[in-house]
Order: structure tokens, then sequence, then C-alpha cells
């Protein structure tokens, strides 16, 4: 049976990890040695309730828990719900965003690279995505096309980054997904070098003069391959570009020149994705 708490006080500190907490807080919650995440509406609380997430705490507006939201309670049923009706939460940071339900859960134990790409056969490597939006949408997009596990250097954004997570409409718990290389440093001697270890063949999306056309028949010939995608401003760093052993562009008309990573995500996902 959960535990429904009237809301008469917005500044309790139970409601910190809703409204006060910075991001940064949040994955290092001294109470919860993973650290916590804020899931929101009802399809992204139950994609990440499936993946094996644990919760913390529900705020919920009091017409879902006998609504849209008694089944996710069903779920959890020693689970403290916060509720009150929308007018009384508006003032929480963000509320208005979350079809009227959030979710503070614990950040689940992180897999290795060595672990996500034993089975796989296309992988998605991100270096330095910096924007949330992006990182959720190709979050999206690896799932939704058919990757079989995401890889991250150590500089990219978090993907349980609460707008991460909202963009990917869950997709986060959907497809496996690990840090590569300890440090940025550590990602630059050896990330690449990893991949080629793992069987995979490389292919760097950068803008160059030596680079094939992504529908180049070579790509989607090989057996295994990671596709590595650069950040938002600079694109792949020259020395990962180097280290790969093709670079692909996708052609472009019009004078464009690039896509935003999301969208070239997109691309480069169904182009290259594992035939049957």
């Amino acid at each position: 049976m959960n535990q429904i708490i009237e809301i008469e006080d917005l500044s309790i500190p139970e409601l910190d990890v809703y409204a006060r907490l910075t991001e940064a807080q949040l994955r290092g919650q001294f109470e919860h040695e993973q650290g916590v995440f804020i899931a929101e509406s009802l399809k992204v609380i139950q994609l990440a309730l499936d993946a094996g997430c644990k919760p913390l705490s529900f705020l919920m507006e009091r017409r879902h828990i006998a609504g849209q939201g008694a089944a996710l309670l069903q779920r959890c049923p020693n689970t403290p719900v916060y509720t009150a009706d929308r007018q009384v939460l508006s003032s929480l940071t963000g509320y208005a965003l979350t079809r009227g339900m959030l979710c503070a859960m614990q950040r689940p134990t992180l897999q290795s690279a060595e672990q996500v790409c034993a089975n796989a056969r296309r992988v998605a490597v991100l270096e330095s995505i910096g924007d949330t939006t992006n990182m959720g949408a190709i979050f999206r997009s690896a799932a939704a096309i058919g990757m079989d596990a995401v890889l991250l250097t150590p500089e990219c954004c978090d993907p349980l980054n609460r707008r991460a997570v909202r963009v990917s409409m869950g997709s986060v718990f959907q497809i496996p997904w690990a840090y590569v290389g300890r440090s940025p440093i550590d990602w630059q001697q050896n990330g690449v070098s990893f991949l080629h270890e793992k069987g995979f063949s490389t292919v760097a999306m950068a803008l160059s003069e030596d680079a094939i056309a992504i529908d180049d028949p070579i790509l989607k010939e090989q057996e295994k391959l990671a596709i590595l995608l650069g950040s938002e401003g600079n694109g792949l760093n020259k020395q990962t570009i180097q280290q790969c052993r093709y670079t692909a562009i996708i052609p472009m008309e019009h004078g464009v020149d690039s896509l935003n990573v999301a969208a070239a995500s997109a691309v480069a996902f169904w182009q290259l994705k594992a035939r049957q």
C-alpha cells in the first residue's frame, strides 16, 4: 500500500529532488550510492521500471492516483507518493512539462563497454556530445532504428539527465549503453583501438575531402560496425578521425554542408543498420 502524502509545504526537503537539486547534485546524492535521476510521464516511468530501475518516490497530481497512475502505484506498493492539485504543484520548477507525474529513481548500475559490445553488430559511439536534447534524440533514433548499443566518451553529457530522458521518450532504458575510456585522454589514446580489438570496423562521420558517401557498399558489407559522431560545434576530434578505418559523409544539396548531430545520427543509423 502506497503512503499518500498531501503536500502542504513546497519547501519540505523531500521535494528537493524534484525542484531544487541540480543534475550534478542528483547524481551525487549521498543517501543513494549510485545517485538519483528523475523520470517524467507515464510511459517513461513504465519503461524505467521495466528496465529494473528502483523508484524512490512519486510526485503526482491527485487526479492521477486513481487514474492513469494507478497501475504504476500497484507496481510500487511501498513507494511514497507526494500529491496535490495542479495549481499547487505548478510552482515547482519544470512541473508543467511532466504530464502530471514524476518519479525519483535510483540510478542503475552502469554496464561496461565490454558488456554492451559483447553481442553487438552495430554500435553508436558519441564523442563529446554536450547538449541534452541532442543526447536524448540520438538515443531515441538508436533504439528505434536498430543500433545494438551506445558508447559515450567521458566528456558526453549524462543520458539520465532529466531533459535527455524526456526527449528520448525512455529510449535510454531500452538500449544498452556504457562509457568508453576512463578519461578524455584514455579515450583518445585507446578508445578506437578498443573498438578494433572487439572486431568492429569504425566509420567516422565527418566532413573530409577523402570521405566516402554514407551509402558506399563497403560500409554495408561490414559485419560489425561502430558509427562515430562528434560534438555539436567541432565534430569529431581529428585524432579520432585518423584512427578510424573509414570516414563517411551524408551527401548534401542546396549548399548545406552538414546536419545537426541528432538528425545526422538518424540518417546514419538507418543507412548503416545491420541487414538480415
